[in-house]
């Protein structure tokens, strides 16, 4: 455990931390202000709310959706007009060779076109943001993903550097708060996947990036479950990035072993022409499957718990209500066993991806073949 005070291994956790932030950040699609607007069009169009079909596709679709802004909940006034409430966030953009900075409330849920200099932008039915004569922007804001991504950052930050205090303070003692309920989950992390997978004189060295993925990864589950919450781990982006790194730290660790075993595979040469191109694909592949195992458990969990809840709007009735509700607290229940089993599978995975790219050939394999 000492491992965990030691002032390099903080620095790495914050290196991995700001790449993912980077990354994550670069321009990307935004489809949930015109969900958050679909109210405000049937008003628009002459017909009641109360007349209105619901469209459960539209309601989960924005629930899980990035946004430039934080939604929290609808205010309907006195003559049952409903208002977004939500937290502004920064815009950022680039176009016509200048920055241009706003709030997310400049663009009052896309019907108003704010103005930056001689430049007018607005939001598009799928929440883009646009510039009114068509020049190309570049958008870097941060978005509800971004800003939820943030808040673990510091979350994590403060579990790391108060567990390495402690630990600090400890004198090789039992350490106290914090740090005495992340023992049990460190150790199990470094005695269960980090040395079985790794081996034992490899598997400091991965520790940081390890614990790093683990406690990003169930600390942002667990914070997408939260009513306003955002579903960040179920961005495919978030995850891409997250298996992207798995993917550097196996081939830039990978062995002479390793790598023969990919371009000179021990089976006759005449099916080289075969299995070279197969282990190739077999490096893309594994952080594909990363990929889509994290985006696609969390963001069945969510469309699952909505679909419960749009069940009552659906039928219009109450007496849905029990039953909907009972079924939503059993998967939330569930929900909170997968935040920890989907964080534990990615650590596992990568370790064993690691472990595979580091290990040593026995003795007599090549002499075998």
């Amino acid at each position: 455990m000492h491992s965990l005070a030691s002032t390099p291994f903080l620095i790495r956790c914050s290196i991995y931390l700001f790449s993912l932030w980077v990354l994550v950040s670069w321009p990307q699609g935004v489809d949930a202000n015109a969900a958050a607007d679909s109210v405000d069009t049937v008003v628009k169009s002459g017909h009641s709310e109360e007349s209105a079909e619901f469209d459960a596709s539209k309601v989960i679709l924005h629930h899980i959706a990035d946004a430039h802004d934080w939604h929290l909940y609808d205010h309907r006034d006195e003559a049952g007009h409903v208002h977004p409430v939500s937290i502004p966030l920064p815009v950022i953009l680039w176009c016509g060779g200048q920055w241009h900075f706003m709030m997310s409330s400049a663009f009052e849920h896309g019907h108003a076109q704010p103005q930056s200099g001689a430049l007018t932008f607005r939001l598009d039915e799928h929440g883009h943001i646009q510039e009114a004569s068509g020049l190309p922007v570049m958008d870097l804001s941060i978005t509800k993903n971004v800003a939820s991504m943030l808040l673990s950052i510091v979350l994590l930050l403060i579990i790391f550097i108060s567990a390495a205090r402690s630990y600090a303070r400890s004198n090789n003692r039992m350490p106290s708060g914090l740090a005495r309920f992340l023992e049990p989950i460190i150790l199990f992390i470094r005695d269960d996947i980090a040395r079985p997978n790794i081996g034992e004189k490899r598997y400091a060295q991965y520790m940081p990036y390890l614990l790093t993925a683990f406690f990003f990864i169930w600390i942002n589950n667990l914070l997408g479950l939260l009513p306003t919450g955002a579903n960040l781990t179920g961005n495919i982006a978030v995850s891409l990035v997250l298996a992207v790194f798995t993917l550097l730290i196996t081939n830039f660790s990978g062995n002479k072993h390793y790598w023969s075993h990919i371009f000179l595979p021990h089976v006759p040469k005449w099916l080289y022409p075969i299995m070279i191109p197969v282990e190739v694909v077999g490096i893309f592949s594994k952080p594909i499957a990363l990929t889509i195992r994290l985006f696609a458990n969390i963001t069945a969990g969510h469309i699952i718990i909505l679909s419960l809840i749009s069940l009552i709007f659906i039928f219009k009735t109450l007496a849905m209500a029990p039953v909907s509700i009972a079924f939503v607290l059993f998967m939330e229940c569930l929900e909170i066993l997968v935040a920890a089993l989907q964080a534990y599978v990615f650590t596992l995975l990568s370790a064993l991806f690691i472990g595979l790219a580091t290990a040593e050939p026995e003795h007599g394999v090549h002499d075998a073949h």
